[in-house]
């Protein structure tokens, strides 16, 4: 079980669905999508053939252990799949609370500054994995890849990090290749 967590807008779901396009013929896959409103990112996830829950916290900031542990039973997954916590988009909140998961996955955007995993560095030194997201707009940004991975390792030595772009593709390879390790491990 990963918890993805990011503040809004990072790319989560659109990394979520190439992600689970791609896993569609190897690795079974269901996800709890969690979000103040909506059902808009369940069905994004539907579209893609793979089983989702929704879980709407109102006015809450993230998903806890009890929203995981009543809706997890209802997703169609055997010990041999991956199920995919997309949780509330959210810095703070997340970072404090254990739902369970193997690891927590911090997706930050190029697009939101290299300086976030030190402005929250609770989430990046919880999370195991930080997916530097929508490299594809590098050439567009001032944004400094070096820094940002620096930073991420001055709040947490041993995460590890792997730039990726769900438009170009860019990156995939090594987030599936650490999926299946994870999943054999």
């Amino acid at each position: 079980m990963l918890n993805l967590v990011s503040s809004p807008g990072s790319g989560k779901t659109t990394l979520l669905t190439e992600t689970l396009m791609k896993l569609k013929d190897r690795v079974p896959c269901a996800v709890i999508e969690g979000d103040q409103q909506t059902v808009n990112d369940a069905a994004r996830i539907r579209a893609t053939g793979t089983p989702a829950i929704q879980v709407n916290t109102g006015k809450g900031c993230h998903l806890d252990a009890q929203m995981i542990a009543d809706a997890a039973p209802r997703l169609p997954l055997d010990d041999r799949g991956i199920l995919f916590i997309e949780n509330v988009g959210n810095l703070v909140c997340p970072a404090s609370f254990d739902l369970g998961e193997k690891h927590k996955v911090a997706v930050l955007s190029v697009t939101e500054g290299e300086d976030k995993p030190l402005k929250y560095p609770h989430m990046f030194a919880a999370a195991s994995l930080m997916l530097l997201n929508k490299v594809d707009l590098l050439p567009y940004l001032n944004f400094d890849v070096e820094k940002c991975i620096a930073s991420a390792r001055e709040v947490n030595p041993e995460i590890e990090i792997i730039l990726i772009s769900a438009t170009s593709g860019e990156g995939m390879d090594q987030w599936l290749a650490w999926l299946e390790a994870q999943r054999c491990a």
